[in-house]
């Protein structure tokens, strides 16, 4: 009998063009913005040589980077499932929030890196209103994108673009600290909060980087989420009891904006496989419904009067 060769099934969750537009959009959208930033930052920094400025512009320069990286990473994220890539490509999602983490962190470092450096060689700053005005004007544009990016990554189920978001808002509290420094700065006349302030900052960053790089390390590891486990537990639990049968061995993991769910099924044996099919599809259905729309739920079937001796069998 010849071998037929097939195309790889694409398991991977398809969105649908609606949700591709906008979350392409949001991107584009954060990548524009992210360069406007960069650039009222740096002018603020040239115009008044402040430490906790040029800080907030170096956490720009950061941003723009990481966002040029998961606008790629989401676009690479929608490919199907491919001979290489038997899963798709979702997971790049867990890669684009690690690199945005290490930027994160990399820009903290160089922030306390200047800021000291500035203040072991001398304070001197000058036009601190208008430098303040255009730092109040960022950190406004920031806050309202980044709370939109988050709201988005979190309701379309994207990662990345939930991350970017983050990342987006970190840029924001970075903008905040620096205008309260500035701000104390012009009403006690004390140049030291200047470099204080921004050093307070980077460790804020510093703390946001680590948590974007535990999730991360955390979904490329298939790191259990146990809001997801206890959730599946009862989903099993109410619908195997429904249905007569019983189940074991429940392994999850996160694909990046879905769950693929793997159980193990057990059946009176008397049941035709016929039979025992329809309740597996009957129960893949109703979890994969409750559960992120566009997860994965592959059920292996048993008897379950001879299932211990047949895996006793396999382990030896």
């Amino acid at each position: 009998m010849p071998r037929i060769v097939t195309a790889p099934t694409d398991l991977t969750f398809t969105r649908g063009a609606e949700d591709r537009r906008a979350l392409h959009l949001a991107m584009g959208l954060s990548l524009v913005l992210g360069v406007l930033m960069f650039v009222m930052k740096v002018t603020a920094y040239l115009l008044t040589g402040s430490a906790a400025i040029l800080s907030d512009a170096a956490e720009s320069v950061v941003h723009v980077a990481a966002v040029t990286f998961a606008a790629y990473s989401l676009r690479l994220s929608f490919r199907p499932a491919d001979d290489l890539h038997l899963y798709g490509h979702t997971k790049i999602s867990f890669f684009s929030a690690g690199f945005e983490g290490a930027m994160i962190i990399l820009a903290a470092l160089y922030i306390i890196y200047a800021s000291g450096a500035k203040w072991w060689g001398g304070l001197h700053l000058e036009n601190l209103g208008l430098g303040t005005v255009l730092t109040v004007l960022a950190t406004i544009i920031n806050g309202a994108l980044g709370g939109y990016l988050v709201w988005l990554g979190e309701k379309k189920r994207s990662l990345i673009l939930e991350a970017n978001g983050k990342h987006v808002l970190t840029d924001c509290w970075t903008s905040l600290g620096v205008i309260v420094g500035l701000l104390l700065t012009l009403w006690t006349g004390w140049l030291p909060f200047d470099p204080i302030f921004a050093i307070l900052v980077a460790l804020n960053i510093l703390w946001s980087g680590a948590g974007l790089i535990r999730r991360s390390v955390g979904g490329l590891m298939d790191a259990t989420d146990p809001e997801t486990h206890l959730k599946l537990v009862a989903l099993l639990d109410a619908e195997t009891g429904r249905q007569g049968v019983g189940y074991h061995d429940l392994r999850h993991r996160n694909l990046g904006d879905a769950q693929r769910v793997v159980v193990h099924l057990l059946f009176p044996a008397h049941l035709s496989i016929r039979d025992a099919h329809a309740i597996a599809t009957r129960i893949e259905e109703t979890v994969e419904a409750t559960l992120n729309p566009g997860s994965q739920v592959i059920t292996h079937l048993e008897a379950a009067e001879d299932h211990t001796d047949v895996h006793g069998a396999r382990a030896h």
